[in-house]
């Protein structure tokens, strides 16, 4: 059967869902699918922290006003909770539960409506604790469930004209800080400023790996060049917001690159 097919029908299913909506390339597809299928039988959710850029939000906002999505925004409070701010490997754990369980209070207000997220089924191959939250707690991805790829995701996306088609991939700010260094708002917003102004150089997939006092800034191995240009704007500039030293990663962008430590471990 046809992927997209097999999600419509998934959702078909369903009496409503509440869907974890994060302006990402997933969850908006998700979430328009399901909007096609299910009406305003949906509620797509944007939780709101530190660890979510200002942008993120704005553009969440705009696009379900676009579409006529109903939207609802909250905020959650993942940095009362020591496990979180800790930062262990099992960081995302702790976040995606406190955020889930939010959700799912509001999922519980609705006539048997189900959680959904937006994992596909690529995320099965690296390492994701907040899966587990996911599992435990009874949410469900249909992304998934219908064995959809970021690849298959974006091409549908295109085919249906949805803005994040082309979408880089997104990670909350929190993933760029090493496993065992306490997550702070004030490391976030530096985070948070770096990447903004490398946006701003027209440098797409970034990260701004937080070993401070150390700045290791990863982009597309396509962007290596325009970073090098750019070299003096760069330092400067992460000078300013806080960085003693900055440096460029040769490897260039790679999602998920603060878990090699851990794969070395095994």
């Amino acid at each position: 059967m046809n992927k997209l097919l097999k999600l419509k029908g998934l959702l078909q299913s369903l009496p409503g869902a509440v869907i974890a909506y994060s302006a990402g390339v997933d969850s908006t597809f998700l979430t328009a699918i399901a909007r096609e299928v299910l009406g305003d039988r949906i509620l797509a959710v944007t939780a709101v922290s530190p660890t979510y850029p200002e942008h993120q939000l704005s553009e969440a906002k705009e696009w379900a006003a676009r579409y006529g999505i109903n939207h609802l925004v909250i905020r959650t409070n993942e940095f009362e909770e020591p496990k979180f701010t800790a930062n262990p490997p099992e960081r995302c754990y702790y976040c995606k539960k406190a955020l889930f369980q939010e959700l799912q209070k509001i999922a519980a207000a609705k006539p048997n409506w189900v959680l959904l997220d937006g994992a596909n089924s690529d995320d099965l191959a690296d390492y994701r604790p907040g899966h587990r939250a996911a599992v435990e707690l009874g949410v469900r991805s249909p992304l998934q469930e219908a064995g959809l790829t970021k690849e298959e995701i974006r091409d549908f996306s295109k085919e249906m004209a949805l803005p994040t088609w082309d979408k880089p991939a997104y990670a909350c700010l929190a993933s760029r800080v090493p496993y065992g260094t306490r997550i702070t708002p004030e490391v976030l917003k530096r985070i948070d400023l770096a990447e903004n102004f490398l946006t701003s150089l027209g440098l797409a997939e970034i990260r701004v790996r937080d070993h401070f006092p150390l700045a290791r800034i990863e982009v597309a191995k396509t962007d290596l060049g325009l970073a090098w240009e750019n070299r003096e704007l760069i330092s400067r500039k992460l000078h300013e917001i806080g960085y003693p030293y900055v440096t460029l990663d040769l490897d260039g962008f790679r999602s998920g690159s603060m878990n090699e430590v851990l794969k070395n471990k095994t």
